[in-house]
């Protein structure tokens, strides 16, 4: 999702493109897991270096993508006002939501029969599970689900504001305490408590997934329900004040520093190996999700100041990655378990069939968003505008 502004944000756009391309490359690690039972295919080379690729990823992707949608959220409703806002908020996630879920819904139907025979021979008959609203497959779309959850409350929350009596200076009040923070490690502690008490107090699912993808049902679960808004929130106020971006570039290598610490923290813990069933005592669960919320956290808090460092300037291959972010993430979920089946049986080793995976579907990817998006409607309802295909000379 591309925003278009006087001033690009040259490291921000690139760090929320690298945040999309990056659920690519997990979503391909998933049938190379030690354990069974977790994905739609489950390859018969295996390792410990995809799941715990994927848990790396997995920690702070999405919590990093939703912090910058606050961050670009604010930067647009302050240009549009609260209408045009919510009107592009429909155009630019709920069509997009609502027009390709039921592609998605038949595709992984159709891929989950193929990826059972696959593995197992032909399936015995029985009746579909029943579907209804606790049991709908989001998919990885659940992102555009939870963000049209989001944007409501957020804009009715800017809105009470400005009649709120003591909301300005409560808003200056945090306004300050980010800004006094933003240079230092400590502003890690409030978020990774956060995480600490969600994780703590959750018993809904397989720990060793921290925070879990809210991909089924129309309720996300409650550490999701939390995680996400609150990362939004955490950049819709980074944005009040952008010089704190200029802070945690100062201070990047300290946040990742302790992201690395505490991810090696949560392997010693849980493993690199998802067990489905595995069964924490409560000191462990609670150390377990304070690791998990300083990785997460520094994480995020660490690449924005990296990002920030490295890549704060126009470079067009990271433009036209930005640009082709959203549509290679939208769309490359059934290409990416068609080729996972297809690899199934090939005897490689996983880590060469995940390259193999990423080689394949990155360049048809990225060549369908430039014939079909690009400079197509498509491209007008994903990004807001759409560009020349090929140069006039």
């Amino acid at each position: 999702m591309t925003t278009s502004s006087p001033e690009r944000l040259h490291a921000l756009d690139a760090l929320r493109a690298s945040a999309l391309l990056l659920g690519v490359v997990l979503h391909a690690t998933l049938s190379y897991f030690p354990t069974t039972g977790v994905w739609l295919i489950a390859d018969t080379d295996r390792s410990s270096l995809m799941s715990g690729l994927f848990f790396v990823i997995h920690a702070f992707r999405m919590p990093l993508f939703f912090l910058l949608a606050g961050f670009f959220g604010r930067m647009m409703y302050r240009r549009m006002g609260a209408g045009r806002f919510a009107l592009s908020r429909l155009k630019r996630i709920g069509l997009p939501f609502v027009s390709l879920w039921p592609i998605m819904f038949v595709a992984f139907i159709a891929l989950f029969i193929w990826g059972m025979t696959t593995m197992y021979g032909p399936l015995p008959e029985g009746e579909a599970p029943p579907l209804n609203w606790r049991t709908v497959p989001l998919s990885h779309l659940w992102f555009l689900y939870v963000l049209l959850l989001i944007y409501p409350a957020a804009i009715l929350t800017a809105l009470a504001a400005r009649i709120i009596p003591g909301a300005d200076a409560l808003g200056r009040a945090v306004d300050k305490l980010f800004a006094m923070l933003a240079g230092t490690p400590f502003l890690l502690v409030a978020p990774a408590a956060l995480v600490a008490a969600l994780v703590f107090s959750d018993s809904s699912g397989p720990i060793w997934f921290g925070v879990r993808s809210p991909d089924m049902g129309l309720l996300p679960n409650t550490p999701a329900l939390v995680t996400f808004p609150f990362a939004f929130w955490m950049g819709w106020m980074m944005q009040r004040q952008i010089h704190v971006l200029d802070q945690l570039k100062g201070v990047w290598f300290i946040n990742l520093g302790l992201a690395a610490l505490a991810t090696a923290g949560c392997f010693a813990l849980v493993g690199f190996s998802p067990d489905l069933m595995m069964a924490l005592s409560e000191m462990k669960k609670a150390l377990f999700g304070l690791a998990l919320g300083v990785a997460m956290w520094g994480f995020i808090f660490g690449f924005i100041g990296l990002f920030q460092a490295l890549m704060n300037h126009h470079s067009p291959v990271w433009r036209y990655l930005a640009d082709s972010s959203y549509w290679v993430y939208l769309v490359h979920l059934p290409l990416v378990v068609t080729l996972q089946i297809w690899m199934f049986d090939w005897g490689l080793p996983a880590e060469v069939k995940l390259v193999l995976i990423l080689l394949i579907a990155m360049p048809i990817l990225l060549i369908s968003y430039h014939l079909l998006v690009r400079g197509t409607f498509i491209g007008w309802i994903l990004n807001g505008r759409t560009k020349p295909v090929f140069r006039r000379k």
